[in-house]
């Protein structure tokens, strides 16, 4: 199914009136075949600028400019945004509001979680789900409470549980590393552990 996942998401938080902060949420701006799509990677959140999303058009965005040379690294060879779905890969984030604090509240993760599960069902052939960051672990383990009333990632420190196999309704699920920040790419051996997940990832597509 071709989907314009924008326009998609946009209609879902704007006819859900439990969902706070409508006028801050940025979605993917994309037009996807759904059904070719056999990874998702959730991140933490947003950027406050948004010519610096995953998804903006921007020649400098920020959050590419750390996620492509991951991505390079780990074999996938793209240079942009759209060489990344075609590739099979959808890129999004736990929290669709830029953080207003170091930490982002557990209550604006349960707030936009429907737009993450909706989010997440538009992808029926999916084989991996990558956890990029523990925003991400968090909000997947109250997507996985839901229906096994447990928590499917371990609530330890990454390093210690990312060798691990986690599986959540058939679909391999890698916890590893948020993706984007200014320190990233000089953080050598978070890097390596990232590229080391991504690389494991793509072998079972």
């Amino acid at each position: 199914m071709i989907l314009n996942v924008k326009e998609y998401l946009t209609d879902l938080i704007q006819s859900d009136p439990s969902i706070e902060q409508k006028a801050s949420i940025q979605v993917p701006d994309a037009v996807i075949e759904t059904n070719d799509i056999r990874m998702v990677m959730i991140s933490e959140t947003v950027p406050s600028n948004p010519n610096d999303y995953f998804y903006s058009r921007h020649p400098d965005a920020a959050f590419l400019s750390t996620t492509l040379p991951i991505l390079n690294e780990s074999g996938i060879k793209v240079t942009g945004i759209d060489d990344i779905v075609d590739r099979g890969i959808y890129i999004t984030t736990a929290v669709k509001t830029p953080k207003k604090e170091y930490t982002i509240p557990t209550e604006v993760i349960k707030n936009q979680l429907p737009i993450l599960e909706r989010e997440l069902a538009l992808f029926q052939n999916v084989k991996v789900i990558m956890l990029m960051g523990d925003i991400a672990k968090k909000a997947f383990n109250m997507i996985a409470r839901k229906k096994t009333k447990k928590n499917l990632i371990p609530s330890q420190p990454t390093y210690r549980i990312r060798g691990n196999e986690y599986f959540y309704d058939g679909i391999r699920v890698f916890p590893s590393y948020i993706i984007t920040g200014g320190n990233l790419l000089i953080e050598k051996s978070k890097v390596e552990m990232i590229t080391d997940d991504i690389s494991r990832a793509m072998l079972l597509l």
